[in-house]
């Protein structure tokens, strides 16, 4: 299969020029060993017993070779971190070592490694890696916090289209399949989370089962604040077991260890006037395909709007919550290439919310509302008028994320960008 490029090789080419060490995580088949290996000299590949056994009788080969030394799914022998480290201690140049890892090690190293290893988080594919077009809106630019740009461009991308990816993932080896193989493929993915990757990590699990209905219900609540005792009760519906509190709480830890959650936190921003904002974070696992197929619905049933899985308050339909969870991934990417930060907005009381707040490090934001709709309305605005009123000048500008056909920025200043169209 073809390498497709990723808005993270920019980001890496850059950083490798100047620092020593840089350990990409992520879920697994995201794609970092391959983004890895298109850099590496020497490569010690850890998931293979063989060399793991050999790693493990000589560690200090694992530093030795010609740079940059990649240590794949380098958590599978923690050691190999701090030796490392101690490489870069003791004056190894920029580009002299590459770590993936697909989940946090059992045994955690000796050090950090702050100030020495770097971190790179890599996410499954973007609309914008996914589709060959070239977005025509950039948030890099709307963050730039100058006059606000033009918006204009046009996409022929459907709603059938976003269904589509949606269903088909942004890991890019499962991605290139259609039907029965790429629910095969799914389901496997899924399989070995429930199967081997809980017991890897460290935690064991004694009712698959349980597991299995909560990471169902977890899907259910993808682009909501339901409460984790909503989530337990829905994991618990036609059984009548309710898993205990004991029991679900390291289910949350370990998928988040195994980057296979990756919530969106609330945005406290510190400079603002805003108070009473709510602290929950809104649902998401790391790829709406996950959810899609937890939940059993296909394209077709998306768009008619079947519902599945079990029932969860949410506002819309299940389609347009995994719609604003393609586009949360998709914007995350863009955001981590930008140096900023995404969070979500919602007052206490729930009646007022923004889906995105991308904030950049001197706390200036961009705001984004996610619409499963091909047209805006002045009502769909409401929430970003009032934020506009409430922090002024920290507002650089305000998006609607449509599924619409053209971009362009109402009279009102705020933009409506096909998600199609939003990139990097």
């Amino acid at each position: 299969m073809a390498y497709s490029s990723r808005i993270v090789d920019g980001e890496l080419d850059v950083l490798l020029a100047g620092l020593p060490a840089i350990s990409m995580e992520g879920p697994k088949a995201v794609g970092k060993t391959e983004t890895a290996l298109r850099r590496a000299g020497t490569v010690h590949r850890l998931d293979d017993p063989e060399q793991l056994q050999i790693a493990q009788a000589a560690p200090d080969r694992l530093v030795g070779g010609e740079p940059p030394v990649l240590i794949d799914e380098w958590q599978r022998l923690p050691t190999s971190w701090d030796l490392v480290r101690r490489a870069v201690d003791a004056g190894s140049g920029p580009a002299s070592f590459l770590l993936t890892g697909s989940m946090a090690p059992r045994e955690a190293p000796v050090h950090s490694g702050a100030g020495r290893i770097v971190t790179v988080r890599m996410r499954p594919m973007s609309l914008a890696e996914r589709w060959p077009e070239t977005p025509a809106v950039s948030l890099a630019r709307l963050l730039k916090g100058r006059a606000r740009p033009p918006v204009e461009g046009a996409t022929e991308r459907t709603l059938a289209d976003y269904a589509d990816e949606i269903v088909r993932s942004g890991f890019p080896a499962i991605r290139q399949l259609s039907g029965r193989l790429l629910r095969a493929q799914l389901d496997g993915y899924l399989d070995r989370i429930v199967e081997r990757d809980f017991a890897e990590s460290g935690h064991r699990v004694r009712e698959r089962g349980g597991l299995r209905r909560w990471l169902t219900a977890y899907a259910a609540a993808s682009s909501t604040t339901a409460t984790f005792e909503t989530i337990r009760d829905a994991a618990s519906a036609g059984t009548g077991d309710r898993p205990a509190k004991t029991t679900t709480l390291p289910f949350r830890a370990t998928l988040e260890h195994l980057w296979m959650i990756e919530e969106v936190p609330a945005w406290t921003p510190v400079r603002s006037r805003l108070r009473r904002l709510a602290s929950s974070p809104v649902h998401q696992l790391a790829d709406p395909a996950l959810a899609a197929r937890l939940l059993g619905v296909d394209v077709d049933a998306l768009i008619e709007g079947a519902s599945a899985g079990p029932a969860m308050p949410r506002d819309g339909t299940l389609l347009g919550a995994l719609f604003e969870s393609l586009v949360t991934l998709s914007v995350r990417v863009y955001a981590q290439a930008a140096k900023a930060r995404v969070y979500h907005l919602r007052t206490r009381a729930g009646e007022r919310e923004v889906d995105l707040i991308v904030e950049r490090g001197d706390g200036r934001v961009l705001a984004l509302e996610v619409k499963l709709a091909a047209t805006v309305r002045d009502e769909d605005l409401r929430h970003l008028h009032w934020l506009a009123d409430r922090i002024g000048g920290e507002l650089l500008d305000a998006v609607v994320i449509t599924t619409g056909r053209e971009a362009y920025r109402r009279e009102d200043g705020i933009a409506v960008v096909p998600a199609a169209l939003l990139g990097p």
